[in-house]
Order: structure tokens, then C-alpha cells, then sequence
């Protein structure tokens, strides 16, 4: 296999991002948009990865070290231009093999698909690859200027004539280059233009001018769309949700109502899944087969298992896991609790940092009292347990197999195994005393209104 380097260039502020946040570190489908490049780069078969990024960036390496902890970094302490920053990995290209691919930590739509093409290009002889797409305003791109399905130059829109300006071909950026004639022509690239940068669309004529093969490929402009601001990121986040929108739906999951269902970058989910209005996923969910989950529901970092009801209003959170055919109601809560199969919480209940067995029924209103203000502490449940309506569960506290808790009990002692657990104060009736309390309550309302 040819051995390819992904030099990502990472080191823009955003400023016309508004935020003390590095640009490239806002997310797109849960997950930075330099981690969608890494991601690409890895999955198009990279096997090795360079980063250039700004000084202070200390977050946006620790971002990218988790995804691919084997990722080379390099600084860029001056803004002067694309080429410049490519200059700065030299250190990591000096000395590659093969091809090098540069692409762009705030496209992060880009294709496997598109990257792949350009290291078959690149196999099959090119030197050069640059990939140009046409968008509906070509305002502020660069041009392709090409000839008989050759690519002769790219002009930047600053220095394009008129009649360049005219052409409906621009640079996206990202381009693949055999690593000899990378360095062949990165060091010669010189900054006699408007704005004083060294650009590395500039490769392009010098790698021409030495007789080399330069070639273009397009890809769909809302696929190299780069974000420079809030609004991009807001178009980029809608593009994404409707590629993972039509990924789903074409492998076998009815969403009811699409363009209301959010999706994360990693969400998986089997098939004959249904998912009713206005749900969303966060990073880390896995769902199985035949799961159903209804209306304005907020799930992540969970795994649910085949058969499963959701919802509606359910939030599931924090590590959780359910087992297969669990059912969760209207209004119930879990974070860092694992469900086994069968298990029903049907209404208006919190199951935090617990264990449940399986076919156990938690009646509505539990509560799993999980936190002292300081510690957390685990509830444990056996299998087929009857937890009563209004039942708050003290932890660290063990409810045994078949054991009963009565409705509106505290149950802060462990249960034995087929016991019933009932903690609460005797009842007393006082016949004929609701209308004094009754009184009381209108006097006190009256002396609150005197002056």
C-alpha cells in the first residue's frame, strides 16, 4: 500500500466566530470539525497525520491525540497563507513516501470518497490533484483555470481578471501531491500578490512549469463547505444532519418526521428502527433492532438494546445500558444505570448510577436517591422486583430478587430477596377538621391584604 501523510491545516482563531474558542474546535454533529477531518484522513487509509495549528492550541491537540494519538503537530506562529502553513510540517513531509494529501480542519464534510479519489489519481501518475467544485456564488474563491481537462492554474478571486472571475470552477482547497513533488515545488512558492501570502494553490503552475501532470477532480459543494463563521457552521450542521438523515432511512429506519431528528457523528443504529418527532442524539449512542423511540426524546452515551420502547419525554444519559425490550415512559430519567432486558419504568421517574435486573417494574415516581451532596452511590435491584409507585431509594442500598417496595415508601435498608419493604407514617384521620384548616388558611389570606 503506498504510504500517504494528511497534513490538516488547524491553526485559524475564527475570529469572525465570535468566541474565545479555536474555530476549528466548534462542533459539527457532535464532534469538533478537526476531529471530522482526522476522522476522514484516517478512513480514507492515511497512514500517518500532521497537524499544523496555532500557538496556545493546546485543546485542539489534546482533541486530535484522543482520536489519533499517533498524529504529528507542528505551530504556525504567522498567518501568511496556506503554503506557509504547509511549510510549517516540513519536519513530517521532509521525509515521506508516497502521496500527501492537505486538507482543511474547518471543511468537515469531506468525503472518504473524495480522498480516496485523489490517492487513485495520484497512483495512477498524476503529481498534482486539487479538488474544485461549483458553487451557486462564486464570490471570494479562487478559480480553476484549466484546458483541455488540464488544470493550468488557480487564480485567487483578489487576483483574477475579470474574465477569470467569469469561470464557474473554484478551488476547495484540498489537494494531493506525490511527496517528491511536493517538495519539489513548496519551497519556491513566493507571495507576489495582494495580499503578500504564499499560497499554496501556487504549486500548481510551478509543478506545470517543471512539466509535471497536474490534474483537477469535483466534488458537490456542500460537500467542501468551510466554515468561517456562525452562519457556516449553522449551513454545515444542516448538511451533515441530512447525509446521516438519508444514510439511516436508506438503511432501514422510518423517521417520522426527518428534518426534526439530530443526530451525532457516531450514532448507530439497527435495523426496523422507528423514531417519532423531535428526538436528539448526542455522541456515543448505539442502538439494536425493532426499537421504537417516540417523540422529544434527548439520548446519548447509551446502549439500547433490540425491542426497546423510548420515550416519549425520555432522557437517557451518562454510560447507560438497556437491555433488550426494556420500556421507558413519558418523563423518566436514567444516567449510569444498567437495565436488564425487561425492564419497565413507565412514567415520571430518575434511575441514576443504578443496577437493574431483569423484568423488574419501577413503579411511577421513583426516584434513585444517588447523591449525599458530596459522594455517589449506587442502588442495586434484582430480577423481577415490584418497585411501588412514589418510592425514593436511598443508596447504597440493595433490593433483593422478587422483593416488593410499598408505594410511597423510603427505603434506605437493603430488602431481602421475596420480601415486601414498607417505610412510611401511619395514617390519621381527624373527621370534621378540614373546614378549620380550612378557615385558618382564608384568615391568614384576608390579613395579608389589610394594609
Amino acid at each position: 500500500m503506498t504510504e500517504l501523510l494528511s497534513i490538516i491545516l488547524a491553526a485559524g482563531e475564527g475570529t469572525r466566530m465570535r468566541s474565545a474558542l479555536p474555530k476549528v474546535l466548534h462542533q459539527v454533529g457532535g464532534l469538533p470539525m478537526v476531529g471530522h477531518a482526522v476522522r476522514t484522513a484516517v478512513a480514507a487509509g492515511s497512514t500517518s497525520l500532521a497537524v499544523v495549528i496555532g500557538p496556545g492550541h493546546d485543546a485542539v491537540e489534546k482533541m486530535v491525540s484522543g482520536i489519533a494519538p499517533n498524529a504529528s503537530f507542528a505551530t504556525q506562529h504567522e498567518r501568511k497563507g496556506t503554503g506557509h502553513a504547509v511549510r510549517q510540517a516540513e519536519a513530517i513531509y521532509k521525509d515521506a513516501a508516497g502521496h500527501v494529501i492537505v486538507l482543511y480542519a474547518d471543511t468537515p464534510l469531506v468525503s472518504k470518497a473524495t480522498l480516496s479519489g485523489i490517492a487513485e489519481r495520484l497512483d495512477a501518475g498524476a503529481d498534482i490533484v486539487v479538488v474544485g467544485f461549483r458553487p451557486a456564488d462564486t464570490t471570494g474563491y479562487g478559480r480553476l483555470l484549466t484546458e483541455n481537462g488540464r488544470l493550468l492554474a488557480i487564480r485567487e478571486h483578489k487576483d483574477a481578471t475579470e474574465d477569470e472571475r467569469q469561470v464557474g470552477l473554484c478551488n476547495s482547497g484540498i489537494m494531493g501531491f506525490r511527496a517528491d513533488t511536493l517538495r519539489a515545488v513548496i519551497d519556491r512558492i513566493g507571495n507576489a500578490n495582494l495580499k503578500g501570502e504564499f499560497y499554496l494553490t501556487d504549486a500548481v503552475e510551478l509543478a506545470n512549469a517543471d512539466g509535471r501532470r497536474v490534474e483537477f477532480v469535483e466534488a458537490d459543494a456542500n460537500e467542501v463547505i468551510g466554515v468561517d463563521d456562525r452562519r457556516k457552521l449553522a449551513q454545515a450542521e444542516a448538511q451533515f444532519q441530512q447525509l446521516r438523515r438519508d444514510d439511516f432511512m436508506r438503511s432501514g429506519v422510518t423517521l417520522r418526521d426527518p428534518s426534526t431528528v439530530y443526530f451525532s457523528y457516531d450514532t448507530e443504529i439497527g435495523r426496523d428502527v422507528t423514531i417519532f418527532p423531535n428526538v436528539v442524539f448526542g455522541p456515543g449512542v448505539k442502538i439494536g433492532d425493532g426499537v421504537e423511540i417516540r417523540a422529544f426524546c434527548d439520548i446519548e452515551d447509551v446502549v439500547i438494546g433490540h425491542g426497546a420502547t423510548i420515550g416519549p419525554f425520555a432522557r437517557i444519559r451518562g454510560g447507560a445500558t438497556l437491555g433488550d425490550n426494556v420500556h421507558l415512559g413519558n418523563f423518566v430519567e436514567v444516567k449510569k444505570s444498567i437495565l436488564g432486558d425487561g425492564v419497565k419504568a413507565g412514567h415520571l421517574s430518575y434511575l441514576g448510577d443504578a443496577e437493574i435486573g431483569a423484568r423488574t417494574n419501577i413503579g411511577a415516581g421513583t426516584i434513585t436517591s444517588n447523591y449525599d451532596g458530596v459522594n455517589k452511590s449506587k442502588t442495586l435491584i434484582g430480577e423481577d422486583v415490584f418497585i411501588g409507585s412514589h418510592t425514593s431509594l436511598v443508596a447504597p442500598v440493595t433490593v433483593g430478587d422478587r422483593a416488593y417496595t410499598a408505594s410511597g415508601s423510603t427505603i434506605n435498608q437493603d430488602v431481602e430477596p421475596e420480601a415486601l419493604a414498607i417505610s412510611r407514617a401511619r395514617q390519621e384521620n381527624k373527621p370534621g377538621y378540614a373546614p378549620k384548616l380550612r378557615a385558618r388558611a382564608e384568615a391568614i389570606k384576608r390579613a395579608k391584604k389589610q394594609p
